[in-house]
């Protein structure tokens, strides 16, 4: 008789119990303890609401938030690291379902908490306590990101039960990974002066701590039952996902604390103290990732050394419960309060947060810097794996140009500049500087990204798994040869969408929602960042695409898109109504052009600033066109000669023909 504990399948539910049960307990107690501590179970003065609300939203909120981190964790790492089709996809999906479930319930019961809190009410069934619940939800900024989060929550937990490919799971994964969006502009990061840091960093550090402690729990789930060489391999896929979270949660972290901190209040406040308690962990955390990467992954092949393992994870689990459980507690402490307010603030303040920059001058494009950690973080990242990836081919003994290399830094160094630099200080307060961004995102970064060629890159320098699941080099290819894919990368699709975003987006809500929501801006530079590279490329790529156009038809393609931007910037030279007047025109500047003159100055920008562009544009396309003619004149000679001058007969044979015809 099979003892049912040998079971691959129970093997894996039961280790993988043990390792939420004991992240579970961590949470909890940590929870409690440092909730009591920082005095946040104290009676309020004023609606009070009771000892069970004080003390249960607390531990509610870090067991949402434990499960939160097991479904969207164990759903990257399954799209990661998984074999389409396999068991242990599907016992991992199950426990995304299960953590997605919890998640809501928790949720549910953590937001009935904190609306509690935050109105003194007592529990009621009548229509007047239910009225108001519906208006915490719809009306109050925090009611609606929680509510949007457990919405969200209960999508993937859904997806997470119909699904079981690995194509489905992404699905489960992009569901799961939105949920963060909510909270990341919710909390501490609204109403605050680098309201954009507060954001990007909240939602960085959320997503790395959720793909590190989920894919932890999911680990034993993905490994049991499999054998010591298929389980090595795991393991060492989820620590390169746990090594670029260590680094994330390092980096957002730090910028979330010094964003709220003073240095004389990190061991002076309570705040200051649960960040210390955080960088403790952190650090704890960071000693066991490298003893791990050092010691443990390349003998896991040994069953000793696998038990070893597992007791270690299980440690690391309780350590990870005590950063939640600290998180928990942190985000309902307010911060230190280091802003001087101004009791008569300006136009500028009152718009942005922030006050009016000192005049634009030509040695500010070189000194002055508002850093945008999101876009630095993908702007670094980006360079380093492509130099990661030029370098194992030449490890390999392969060659790469150095000029693509050298084109791919110049783009990811421009882009830089756009999103931290001078650009992103004065975007917000000029229509012109703003006009500048956009330009040099949509037909100035692309000229130097396209000749880069990353995708081919990526291609030679990653090899295809064939175990059944998919890389990061895997999911881009089978992106690239989507339908959809195919349709948006169409160069006339392409050249449609590059021109046609400038009147969609100008002429519409669109504009205004980037100049006034963080969301909007970040969708702003990623959708037109996203239609420039699509329209050069479709031009000028390297990398391999779906369709390609004859030259002339390319040349054809680029005076028609330069035609239309110089129609664009005549209407808004010309134009008398001022774009989001209440903005641009209430900033109260005293220095700079006036409102007006300054959108007729971004008119002109638009209408000249692709000059240059495109002439560049113009010349690659035209000397690709006459290299193209002479490789095919090349062609046609060696298969010539590689048939004895028979075409050069065939055709004065037709000659001929036609001469004899004409007589007769």
């Amino acid at each position: 008789m099979t003892n049912p504990t040998q079971n691959p399948t129970n093997r894996a539910a039961r280790a993988g119990l043990v390792a939420a049960a004991i992240a579970l307990a961590s949470v909890v107690l940590w929870s409690a303890l440092t909730a009591w501590m920082t005095g946040l179970t104290n009676p309020y003065e004023l609606g009070d609401p009771g000892d069970v609300v004080r003390w249960g939203q607390p531990i509610l909120r870090s067991v949402t938030n434990l499960a939160m981190a097991i479904a969207i964790g164990g759903a990257i790492f399954a799209v990661l690291s998984l074999s389409d089709g396999a068991k242990n996809l599907v016992r991992t999906l199950n426990l995304v379902a299960m953590a997605g479930a919890a998640w809501v319930q928790f949720g549910s019961a953590s937001y009935l908490f904190t609306y509690l809190s935050i109105t003194g009410l007592p529990v009621s069934f009548d229509g007047a306590f239910t009225d108001g619940l519906v208006l915490f939800a719809t009306e109050v900024a925090l009611g609606q990101s929680l509510a949007l989060n457990l919405a969200l929550g209960l999508l993937t937990a859904t997806l997470a039960v119909m699904v079981r490919s690995l194509k489905g799971s992404l699905a489960v994964a992009v569901t799961a990974v939105a949920a963060l969006i909510p909270l990341a502009v919710s909390g501490h990061a609204s109403g605050t002066a680098g309201h954009a840091m507060a954001v990007n960093s909240i939602g960085l550090h959320l997503l790395a701590v959720v793909v590190w402690v989920g894919g932890l729990v999911a680990l034993p789930f993905a490994t049991s039952g499999e054998t010591s060489e298929r389980a090595s391999v795991l393991v060492k896929r989820y620590s390169a996902l746990a090594l670029a979270a260590f680094a994330v949660t390092a980096i957002s972290g730090s910028a979330s604390a010094l964003l709220r901190l003073q240095l004389d209040q990190i061991f002076t406040t309570t705040y200051g103290l649960l960040v210390v308690g955080k960088i403790v962990t952190l650090a704890v955390l960071g000693v066991f990732g490298a003893y791990y990467r050092l010691r443990i992954i390349g003998q896991l092949e040994s069953q000793k050394t696998r038990t070893w393992f597992g007791r270690l994870a299980l440690a690391e689990l309780v350590v990870m419960g005590v950063a939640m459980g600290l998180a928990a507690t942190l985000s309902r402490t307010g911060a230190p309060d280091n802003t001087n307010y101004n009791q008569d603030p300006t136009p500028a303040e009152i718009l942005t947060g922030e006050p009016l920059p000192t005049e634009l001058l030509a040695s500010s494009w070189f000194t002055e810097f508002k850093f945008d950690l999101l876009w630095s973080i993908i702007c670094v990242g980006l360079a380093a794996l492509y130099i990661w990836g030029v370098l194992r081919l030449r490890k390999r003994g392969d060659k790469w140009p150095i000029a693509r290399t050298a084109s791919w830094m110049l783009g990811l160094a421009l882009l830089f500049y756009i999103t931290n630099g001078a650009i992103n200080v004065y975007g917000e307060y000029l229509f012109s500087v703003h006009m500048i961004g956009h330009m040099m995102l949509s037909m100035g970064v692309p000229v130097f990204l396209v000749p880069g060629a990353p995708i081919t890159l990526l291609m030679r320098a990653v090899n295809k798994r064939t175990d059944g699941s998919m890389s990061i080099r895997d999911w881009v290819l089978w992106a690239v040869h989507t339908p959809w894919a195919k349709l948006v990368s169409h160069p006339i699709f392409a050249a449609v969408n590059f021109a046609g975003s400038l009147i969609l987006f100008y002429f519409t809500p669109l504009f205004e929602w980037s100049v006034r929501d963080h969301l909007g801006h970040q969708w702003m530079t990623v959708h037109f960042l996203i239609t420039g590279y699509l329209f050069v490329q479709a031009l000028v790529g390297v990398d391999p695409g779906p369709n390609r156009l004859q030259y002339p038809v390319r040349l054809m393609l680029l005076i028609g898109t330069l035609a239309f931007h110089a129609f664009f910037g005549l209407a808004l030279m010309d134009g008398q109504a001022l774009l989001v007047a209440d903005w641009f025109g209430a900033m109260g500047r005293t220095w700079g052009s006036p409102p007006l003159q300054d959108q007729h100055d971004g008119g002109a920008i638009a209408w000249g600033i692709g000059e240059l562009p495109t002439a560049v544009l113009t010349i690659i396309v035209s000397v690709q066109w006459a290299r193209s003619d002479a490789r095919d004149s090349k062609r046609l000679d060696r298969a010539s000669d590689r048939s004895g001058n028979q075409d050069i007969e065939d055709y004065n044979a037709m000659l001929a023909r036609l001469a004899k015809r004409d007589e007769q």
